[in-house]
């Protein structure tokens, strides 16, 4: 791999999304979850036929944690696997919802959380922090607790909130009150914008939700005023070039627009979002932005400074990672 020695950021991760087959199985086991054998065909990467059964074999896989150990293990898996591709910093979306629906609370899902975090770090070197994210079509109704829950249990490893789930339900104006909460608390917010919808759930975000970053956002070059408008407020695109290519979104690499975005001046991170379903790594992204799109290292280097740069951590924890960075 040419990249392996570039210093890499990802700041768009869903945790519950980075399960292999082979830790499924072993949360399976352990827990007493029966799991239907056709999801564990192979050993590091699920298959599926569209965008419904990739969201079914999620959640089936999903549902193996049961415990804080579960999140722990989960946690240090893959920042293992990171660190194995010099990643030295991720940020990565847990949900209060899913940890709740498995019987988890909020204070024990960080917990469990954090002491993965806390391994990782201690033997690979990599930094982790957490985004909690409301999930857009379980409504307003449920982001407002997760909101709250930030605040209530406040620990060092949760760094701001975002929004992940179906784009085109609701409407994040019904948002603002859980984003503006944490807001007026000091943490930083993400919205998933601009991918399975168009350009007017970017603008709808900007307008609504006080965010400093967008998840996805790739379809926001079908409107030029919006790219205009992203460049010069500096928000920042966590783009997922191989997930968008899984998912069908773009139907070839030449068909995605990260060089026409990078040069419009956007502000992005390069990210693998749920890499064994898209049979992708963070590793892996950086790899196909030097071959599939011609980026240089020095290129590639900088999107890792602009990463550091937009993360939602501390100064003193950004300031670390550019003196990794040389």
């Amino acid at each position: 791999m040419q990249t392996q020695n570039i210093p890499k950021v990802e700041l768009h991760v869903h945790i519950e999304g980075t399960i292999t087959p082979s830790l499924a199985k072993k949360l399976a086991t352990r827990n007493g979850v029966k799991l239907d054998p056709s999801v564990l065909q192979y050993e590091d990467h699920y298959t599926f036929t569209d965008f419904l059964d990739f969201l079914n074999q999620y959640d089936m896989v999903a549902d193996c944690i049961r415990t804080p150990q579960d999140y722990e293990d989960l946690v240090y898996d893959y920042l293992e696997r990171c660190a194995a591709e010099n990643v030295i910093y991720v940020e990565f979306f847990g949900s209060k919802d899913h940890g709740e629906a498995c019987g988890i609370s909020y204070p024990d899902m960080v917990a469990g959380m954090a002491k993965g975090i806390e391994r990782a770090e201690a033997d690979f070197g990599i930094i982790c922090r957490c985004i909690m994210t409301c999930v857009r079509h379980y409504g307003h109704e449920r982001a407002l607790p997760a909101a709250q829950a930030m605040i209530d249990h406040p620990h060092p490893i949760v760094v701001g909130l975002g929004m992940a789930g179906d784009e085109n339900a609701h409407h994040p104006k019904d948002f603002a009150a859980a984003f503006n909460l944490v807001h007026k608390a000091g943490y930083p917010t993400t919205a998933h914008a601009g991918e399975a919808a168009g350009p007017q759930s970017v603008k709808d975000c900007l307008k609504y939700l006080p965010i400093k970053r967008i998840g996805h956002g790739v379809r926001s070059i079908e409107d030029p005023a919006l790219v205009k408008e992203i460049v010069q407020k500096g928000i920042a695109l966590e783009l997922c070039p191989g997930s968008n290519l899984s998912l069908g979104f773009y139907d070839q690499p030449e068909d995605h627009p990260i060089l026409k975005l990078k040069e419009a001046g956007c502000r992005m991170s390069l990210n693998s979002d749920d890499p064994p379903y898209f049979m992708t790594t963070i590793g892996m992204e950086y790899e196909n932005g030097m071959q599939l799109w011609g980026l240089t290292e020095d290129e590639l280097r900088g999107i890792t400074k602009m990463a550091i740069e937009d993360a939602f951590c501390d100064d003193e924890t950004k300031a670390k990672l550019l003196a990794k960075l040389g």
